[in-house]
């Protein structure tokens, strides 16, 4: 975008004079003064051009204006500067003033088309519902570890202390006193299902060699609850094994502990997932719009677990559902 600059225009109101003590009519004419030669120049009274001052009548002639010191009576007039010359220090003023401001302008112009848009007053756009998250980095690997989808690496396995692999939270969250990014029990997470399906979903856990599961939750001022449950397996048999085991694929498996039935949501399209990883995701209709959103991400050894949902009436945004998802699938990657 470039800031136009209006050329400057001719001022139209007369230029402000001081007011000077002219003799009176009435005094008696100055003694003793002799005239000045026409040939000698008056120092400091240049005559007002006769464009900054208005005429008397089509003939009248400019008046010269003489400091006070040297209101003296002339014998002869001195000559008007030559209209050449006042046309040419008139073009040089205006010259100089419409480079002055079209420098200006220029600069202004730059200096904005520099600019991102979020930083040019008035253009900044409306955020689209997306949480601050720190900048995300991969935790320090064992030495002679691999990434779980190394080629070095066949088992998958994620040789990172699992807690450092769990998303942070946003700006502006009040942490879970619960669930902060510690190892937690399996009562913890099997507390987040149903209680008529919570003895099930233990035994299926006590089945699976189940090493541990790393947990963070916080709340945001609109009121949304999140949490984060990874759990990681003796092997990536294993974390399969009780995906199929939950039937999660495209049904939510073993039931949260919420009033409605979760569908799977069939607008996810997958966008931000990390290859060699699979990602489901839930809500409470078709689209993923209701107050509640669910995904599991199975990464290697490892199962997540990521909800967001919103008590009341109020619906809970997707948006940021969706950009912890494929942060936190990332982080596991």
């Amino acid at each position: 975008m470039t800031e136009q600059t209006a050329a400057p225009t001719a001022a139209t109101e007369e230029p402000t004079v001081p007011e000077q003590e002219l003799p009176s009519a009435e005094a008696e004419p100055a003694a003793a003064a002799e005239p000045v030669p026409a040939t000698e120049p008056i120092a400091d009274t240049e005559p007002v051009p006769a464009a900054d001052v208005p005429a008397t009548g089509p003939a009248a002639a400019p008046e010269p204006l003489v400091a006070p010191e040297q209101a003296l009576a002339v014998a002869e007039p001195v000559p008007a500067p030559k209209s050449s010359r006042r046309v040419l220090r008139a073009v040089a003023r205006w010259t100089a003033a419409v480079l002055v401001l079209g420098g200006l302008g220029t600069g202004t112009a730059l200096g904005i088309t520099s600019m991102e848009r979020t930083d040019v007053p008035g253009l900044a756009t409306e955020g689209d519902g997306r949480w601050d998250y720190p900048e995300l980095g991969l935790p320090a690997l064992p030495a002679g570890s691999p990434r779980p989808f190394n080629e070095a690496n066949v088992a998958e396995i994620h040789h990172a202390d699992l807690r450092k692999l769990l998303i942070p939270a946003p700006a502006g969250a009040t942490a879970d006193k619960k669930l902060t990014g510690d190892w937690v029990s399996t009562a913890q997470f099997v507390g987040e299902f149903r209680k008529d399906k919570r003895g099930e979903l233990t035994q299926l856990l006590d089945d699976s060699a189940l090493r541990h599961i790393a947990a963070r939750g916080w709340t945001m001022p609109d009121g949304t609850r999140s949490r984060v449950y990874l759990l990681q397996f003796n092997s990536t048999a294993y974390a399969q094994g009780l995906r199929d085991d939950t039937y999660v694929s495209s049904t939510p498996g073993i039931p949260l502990d919420w009033p409605t039935d979760l569908q799977l949501d069939e607008s996810w399209n997958a966008g931000g997932k990390v290859p060699e990883t699979v990602v489901y995701a839930f809500g409470e209709t078709k689209t993923g719009k209701g107050r509640i959103h669910e995904a599991y991400i199975q990464a290697g050894d490892t199962l997540a677990l990521v909800i967001h949902s919103q008590e009341g009436k109020k619906i809970a945004e997707q948006i940021p559902f969706r950009q912890t998802l494929i942060l936190q699938n990332q982080l596991l990657g």
